[in-house]
């Protein structure tokens, strides 16, 4: 049942990054969730004219549907502080620091949190050595990744160093920094992280593809091309550690409202910390909105949550 309420609330999508589509599925998801509360809801393009389309909304709170720069790296945010509007979602500093992936697991090594080797290679310093150097340092297969993209943009796993050169080729086309890891082998697992009464882990998902696949861009938004296991089966300690690490990764960074925490979990030890992803998907394939639902929180609640976290901050 829809209320009476008054509140303006924008829904802000799209932009330029390469999964500006994505978040404009996710945009509609939200807007009609939220409907359901509130009556004036607007749908608003992330382009030049975003901030007019903001002031003739007369938008009293915004929600940012956004993955990618320049809507998740704290550029935007920090054009709605300029404008003093409340919003959902992580501030300008940690929107940037979980954004750049690099960034992100200095602090996360700050913490002593659980995460997989690494090396960072910049396009401008690339020596003929570099790439035979990090096979040897990181060993058997690594993973490639553009320091700041997110839903798996440009990541690639590598074997040889031809697949490891022809990776950090397309790696390159999105980042000037490449972020290469130890490829760990284990189930993908996320834990998304609600701020309700504290920071609060939502139930821990296991997500499944097809055998030689993995959790990529493609296996993220076509629908059938995984599964989300909730609970996750993993063994009581693993379960336990792999929130309690979601919950300080979030704190670390400086989250707030909300987040989405990956992990690699091997069969034995520690989760291995992968990163934090401060506007997580809302797409019908989404992990996150399944998560709050296993947690009790149908999905119209937990936008309507949201929105109002960021109300309270303006008042």
């Amino acid at each position: 049942m829809r209320s009476d309420d008054s509140t303006v609330v924008a829904v802000v999508c799209g932009g330029p990054s390469a999964e500006a589509e994505v978040s404009r599925v996710s945009a509609k998801g939200v807007a009609d969730a939220l409907r359901e509360t509130y009556r004036d809801v607007v749908t608003i393009e992330l382009d030049p004219h975003v901030g007019d389309g903001i002031r003739l909304a007369r938008a009293d709170v915004v929600f940012p549907v956004l993955h990618g720069p320049p809507g998740e790296d704290g550029t935007f945010q920090g054009f709605l502080e300029t404008l003093g509007l409340p919003y959902v979602g992580s501030a300008v500093h940690a929107s940037a620091f979980a954004m750049n992936k690099v960034v992100a697991k200095r602090l996360f090594s700050s913490a002593n949190l659980p995460m997989a080797r690494d090396a960072v290679i910049r396009k401008d310093t690339l020596k003929s050595t570099t790439v035979g150097d990090t096979l040897i340092l990181l060993g058997g297969t690594v993973v490639v990744k553009p320091v700041s993209q997110g839903s798996a943009v440009g990541v690639q796993f590598a074997r040889t160093e031809e697949e490891f050169r022809a990776a950090l080729d397309d790696a390159f086309e999105f980042d000037d920094e490449v972020l290469v890891e130890d490829a760990i082998a284990g189930r993908e697992i996320t834990v998304g992280i609600l701020e309700r009464n504290g920071v609060e882990a939502l139930p821990v998902v296991e997500v499944r593809t097809p055998p030689g696949s993995w959790y990529d861009f493609e296996h993220r938004y076509t629908q059938g091309l995984s599964e989300h296991v909730i609970p996750a089966p993993l063994p009581k300690e693993q379960y336990a550690r792999t929130q309690e690490v979601a919950k300080l990764a979030h704190t670390v960074l400086g989250c707030r409202d909300l987040s989405r925490v990956d992990f690699v979990v091997p069969d034995r030890g520690e989760p291995v910390l992968l990163e934090v992803n401060t506007l997580p998907g809302m797409t019908p394939t989404s992990l996150y909105p399944d998560a709050a639902k296993a947690a009790g929180v149908p999905f119209a609640e937990l936008v309507a949550h949201l929105v109002r976290r960021a109300l309270a901050r303006r008042r």
